[in-house]
């Protein structure tokens, strides 16, 4: 079965390599009015899909994942209208110089072929890959979690349906329907087809696939966000900050999970946190250093449990612990960072260079919420993902990210003279 669908997302990439901007952006703009036209039926879908995740008990983060609403549905299409107004960057010369040979040698952007996306309960993940995709001259072979089975197959059924009435092969964009364990292993070795490999999921998703694919891998997504409180930050913008980037969507891999303090503000600054956090239902789960001054505030309080520091919440907890100063602050990143997005609230334009320099984030802020690291905010439009390695891509992964070049040479009858 994956053979078959290999194969033929490789002849679809083909044809959509053809295509022209303009094309691409009518295909596009289909799909968005096509799923706003199916409203009714891809929300029945998912309202399945959220029936089953509640009787198996769910949590509540990924439950919030997986559900759609009129309004999301909506934002999920003007998405798509978005990604048809960013620039093409298929045929664009990144470079090009003429050499003493007397060959004219450029460096142009073309569509990487045919990518695969491992993802779970996150079913704007099918509409965001599949328009950056198309929009790239990518075809796309998509695996859902059994999570958002039927939400998948309304959508992808949509998108396929907007292809061949553009002209285009349905298979372009297709999705693996059986749940099956084993298909993802079977996925995870066909590079005869594929040429790039993108997890969405958990630690153990992307330990999977690092360890058993034989196709270039893209990991990301996984979010122990920090924050660090400088000891000459503004505590009232901070707290302003601490709070949209904890709950403006908790179940986002860019929400923040740990809130690093300068001991030498923690007897002013906790007690203000602790009340602030009550405010917005947030639950504090503190450090031995931090716990009796958090405990003078209404906001729950627990004791740090060993690995809280190391996953991501995804809710509506926090942890606090004291730092001695900015070098221990980074230390803590280092070693319990993901590399995804960090921050500083500092008044210090010293201190804030030297936090940029000495994390190794994929994005790193100062004086802003975590929030920011996304494709939208980012003016990428949607996101395939958010990659936290360093080869190819990093960050929120965009067009570009979906693209690579080619070496192209142009002479006159030319000859190599050595």
């Amino acid at each position: 079965m994956l053979e078959q669908m290999g194969k033929a997302a490789k002849q679809a990439c083909w044809q959509l390599a053809q295509l022209g901007s303009a094309e691409k952006d009518r295909v596009l703009m289909l799909m968005a009015e096509m799923l706003t036209a199916n409203s009714a039926e891809i929300l029945a879908a998912n309202q399945q899909d959220m029936a089953q995740a509640q009787a198996a008990g769910m949590s509540a983060a990924l439950q919030d994942r997986l559900l759609l609403t009129p309004a999301r549905l909506a934002a999920i299409a003007n998405d798509v209208r978005q990604v048809c107004q960013l620039t093409d960057p298929v045929g664009q010369v990144i470079d090009g110089r003429l050499l003493d040979s007397g060959l004219r040698l450029e460096r142009r952007r073309v569509p990487l072929g045919v990518v695969a996306v491992i993802y779970e309960a996150r079913p704007n993940v099918t509409i965001d890959v599949a328009s950056l995709c198309l929009k790239t001259g990518n075809a796309v072979i998509l695996r859902g979690g059994k999570e958002t089975h039927h939400t998948n197959q309304a959508m992808v059924k949509v998108i396929q349906q907007a292809l061949q009435q553009s002209g285009l092969p349905a298979a372009a964009v297709q999705a693996i329907e059986r749940p099956d364990r084993e298909l993802v292993n079977q996925l995870l070795r066909l590079d005869r087809y594929v040429d790039m490999l993108i997890p969405r999921g958990g630690a153990g998703l992307h330990k999977l696939c690092r360890e058993n694919s034989t196709i270039p891998v893209i990991t990301g997504g996984i979010g122990v966000c920090h924050i660090y409180v400088d000891a000459d930050a503004d505590q009232h913008s901070a707290l302003k900050i601490i709070e949209n980037a904890k709950i403006q969507r908790p179940s986002a891999c860019n929400s923040l999970e740990t809130l690093l303090v300068n001991r030498a503000i923690a007897e002013q600054f906790l007690p203000l946190l602790s009340a602030h956090m009550a405010s917005v239902d947030v639950t504090l789960h503190a450090s031995e250093s931090a716990m009796p001054l958090l405990q003078q505030g209404p906001a729950r309080v627990v004791a740090l449990a060993e690995g809280d520091y190391d996953d991501e919440w995804l809710s509506r907890d926090l942890n606090v612990t004291l730092v001695e100063d900015i070098d221990q602050a980074i230390e803590h990143i280092r070693i319990h960072g993901t590399s995804h997005s960090d921050a500083i609230l500092t008044r210090s334009i010293q201190q804030a260079d030297y936090f940029v320099h000495a994390v190794d984030s994929a994005a790193v802020y100062v004086n802003a919420t975590t929030r920011f690291t996304d494709g939208g905010q980012f003016g990428l439009g949607a996101e395939v993902a958010v990659s936290t390695q360093k080869l190819h891509a990093r960050g929120p992964m965009g067009l570009d990210a979906l693209t690579t070049y080619k070496w192209i040479g142009y002479g006159d009858n030319l000859l190599r003279a050595d």
